[in-house]
């Protein structure tokens, strides 16, 4: 599959203007503050940009169509779960994470229930979004290989040095303005191929003589459990993810962070619904192809030239730029959290370039890993990921933000470390209907009631009265 000049004219000029935006946040990058969340002035035009730009990625775009060519409409769960995290994170998270002035939801914890649980949080968070790169860096190393007739190894290479031109210098300024303009190309050449294959498969009657009811036009087709499951994970992994905390601390007040994600969560909702459209397209009429393929090879061959060239731009953008945005967020966790904290490493601009390069080796190795896993399924790794990350944080997190106070610390620990034994012991025994998920998350929400009613119970039988709330300096 060939690009013609025309279409390799307009992905030419479009990545370099990406690069261009890179390049122009650099300039006000001076210090880890700056790289990391921007020195909280982001507005929330910026802050929706960041989370967009990570959240609409490859599994948003490719890897709903490449679902969608195998079971239909129960694709769209994914945007509609990820959208469902981020009205969550808006109405109920972002004010009080926002109002702490941390940078990172490791820094909010340890306030909360001590150092101990520093760690802890820092080693689930990043394996849990390095699965979640994996996806993406898999879309992005396809698409590649897929249009230039490269090898997957030269992909990987392309993706690793367009990631570190996208955020690398520009840190969250660079991942925010590049978000922007990447939604924008993506709903222009998206739309526009979702109405044309719509339009090609005779609406709405030509569907419906094409594919039966159940699976293809079930939101529920893979089954309940196992797409109720995907939701949930979906919710709880946003909200306990890095890279969307990230962007939240880095505006410039509340309302902005609330705004921001509030935003990006009505445009990534819609985001799914031209990709299923494409998927069930490739399917009706090439049901023999590699279903990865469906959506670059729809619009390479169905769209017009300038814009199938800007597709397969945007398609790569929704790639890298997630790969960009969570290598962004383990890079921060892993500079802040643990050099910065075991290691007493100070210093601003020690701290911005081990930052830097945290991000550049984080990326290598999640090209490293899709090497032995080039045929899965992306959204299989993306609901593995968000799974992960919230088993252990979701509960904890949750009642520091809601119930200041309530959680002892050692219950806190007690339940992080049970929701991550829980969901791999689940996995293990039962990998099916999503019961790593919801094991952990039980037995987190477990321990942590157990915490609370013992703490009740010694503060009402010793007269000891209940535990301040503590206000972290930097929100005073």
């Amino acid at each position: 599959m060939e690009l013609n000049y025309i279409q390799l004219l307009s992905l030419v000029i479009t990545m370099l203007f990406v690069v261009a935006l890179g390049l122009y946040s650099a300039r006000k990058v001076k210090s880890a503050d700056d790289f990391s969340i921007g020195s909280h002035s982001s507005g929330a035009t910026i802050v929706s940009g960041t989370i967009i730009g990570t959240i609409v990625g490859g599994a948003a775009t490719m890897g709903t169509a490449q679902l969608a060519f195998c079971v239909g409409l129960s694709a769209w769960w994914f945007a509609l779960g990820s959208g469902l995290g981020l009205l969550i994170l808006s109405f109920f998270y972002a004010g009080p994470l926002r109002r702490s002035g941390l940078e990172t939801i490791s820094q909010y914890l340890v306030f909360h229930y001590g150092k101990a649980v520093g760690p802890i949080i820092s080693v689930i968070s990043s394996l849990g979004i390095f699965f979640s790169i994996v996806a993406s860096m898999l879309t992005a190393v396809h698409l590649l290989a897929l249009v230039f007739g490269i090898t997957e190894v030269l992909a990987a290479v392309f993706t690793i040095a367009i990631v570190l031109a996208y955020v690398f210098f520009g840190g969250i300024n660079g991942t925010g303005l590049s978000g922007i303009f990447k939604v924008g190309l993506l709903y222009i050449t998206l739309a526009s191929a979702g109405a044309i294959s719509f339009k090609a498969m005779g609406g709405i009657n030509g569907l419906a003589a094409t594919f039966p009811s159940d699976p293809w036009f079930n939101l529920l087709g893979e089954g309940f459990w196992l797409d109720i499951g995907n939701v949930i994970s979906l919710v709880v992994g946003i909200i306990s993810t890095q890279t969307y905390a990230q962007a939240i601390y880095a505006a410039r007040d509340t309302k902005a962070a609330a705004t921001g994600s509030l935003v990006a969560a009505l445009i990534t909702i819609p985001i799914g619904l031209p990709s299923i459209m494409v998927g069930m397209y490739m399917r009706a009429h090439y049901p023999d192809m590699l279903p990865i393929n469906a959506l670059p090879a729809y619009v390479l061959h169905n769209l017009p030239d300038w814009l199938g060239g800007a597709a397969i731009t945007a398609l790569l953008l929704a790639s890298i730029g997630s790969v960009a945005g969570l290598a962004l967020g383990i890079g921060t966790m892993i500079s802040r959290d643990i050099i910065h904290e075991l290691f007493n490493c100070t210093g601003a601009k020690k701290l911005l370039w081990i930052n830097r390069s945290c991000i550049l080796i984080i990326t290598t190795l999640s090209a490293l890993f899709v090497f032995s896993n080039m045929q899965s399924l992306v959204l299989e790794w993306n609901f593995l990921s968000m799974a992960l990350r919230g088993v252990g944080i979701f509960i904890p997190l949750t009642i520091a933000i809601l119930y200041p106070g309530k959680l002892p610390e050692k219950a806190a620990i007690c339940s992080m470390i049970a929701g991550v034994a829980a969901s791999l012991l689940g996995n293990i025994f039962y990998p099916q209907y999503n019961i790593p998920l919801f094991s952990g998350l039980f037995v987190s929400l477990l321990v942590a009631i157990l915490g609370i009613a013992i703490k009740t119970f010694f503060q009402n039988n010793t007269g000891s009265g209940n535990s301040k709330i503590r206000i972290h300096p930097a929100a005073k």
